[in-house]
């Protein structure tokens, strides 16, 4: 279900460095062929207090209508990460990659000194919906490159499973900062704990399922940052999804 943005206001817990962006009061750009769902500033959407997050600049949950799509466009110092929900979408760029994008996988476009790609619903009759992500590299006008990689199955993944990282190797998408992004889709009952390490930043995205955090509830399109806490844990209601990203100050 999708709510209308600024039906309620983030919420603070307990803890005064957490903050939990509710999914309700995210901004919204609806252009018909295009929903799209954002976290932090963008766009048409401007808020001076939310223009991102450590290295974290967006997170958007955009739903594509079929045939449409964002034409050509050009990107310049930025890695930004596709993650497709349900749906295929189709990517194409002038370093000559074009690939297919569906559910169980991401991508990873770095854009360095700067490059132009599309991103188009491959399919006629399904909606595509996904999260676009972009991180702010510690290095500036580094070449760009693309890479393509599966997300582990579910069953493989119900504790935080590394998807990126800016330690060449470590992960299968390599980052442009110091940063760490891992998945989880824990079952109902599991608990998750959030690990922030000393001088460390932390963010957790709500893709699926209801969760809690102490007495808040968490749901699809919930954001939980994290500034200064330790010993967090996220205990769920339901089966879910979720992200989180491991950042430097």
């Amino acid at each position: 279900m999708r709510h209308p943005a600024w039906k309620a206001r983030d919420r603070h817990t307990e803890a005064p460095m957490i903050l939990i962006h509710e999914n309700m009061s995210r901004g919204r750009t609806n252009k018909g062929w295009l929903d799209s769902y954002h976290t932090f500033s963008f766009g048409g959407f401007q808020d001076p207090t939310r223009m991102g997050f450590g290295p974290l600049r967006v997170i958007n949950e955009d739903w594509i209508a079929p045939g449409s799509g964002f034409s050509e466009h050009a990107h310049d110092n930025m890695d930004i990460l596709t993650m497709v929900l349900q749906g295929k979408l189709r990517h194409q760029d002038t370093m000559g990659n074009v690939s297919v994008i569906e559910p169980g996988a991401m991508q990873l476009m770095s854009a360095g000194t700067g490059l132009r790609h599309s991103e188009m619903n491959a399919s006629e009759n399904e909606t595509a919906h996904f999260l676009q992500i972009w991180l702010i590299p510690q290095t500036s006008d580094a070449a760009p490159h693309y890479q393509h990689a599966r997300l582990p199955a579910a069953e493989e993944a119900r504790d935080w499973t590394l998807i990126a990282s800016g330690d060449a190797g470590e992960a299968p998408l390599a980052l442009l900062s110091d940063s760490r992004i891992s998945i989880a889709c824990p079952r109902d009952g599991d608990r998750s704990n959030i690990p922030v390490a000393a001088g460390r930043l932390a963010f957790v995205q709500i893709i699926e399922g209801l969760a809690k955090i102490g007495d808040e509830e968490l749901r699809a399109g919930d954001g939980l940052q994290i500034s200064d806490a330790t010993g967090l844990e996220i205990d769920w209601l339901t089966d879910g999804k979720a992200l989180l990203f491991d950042m430097p100050r």
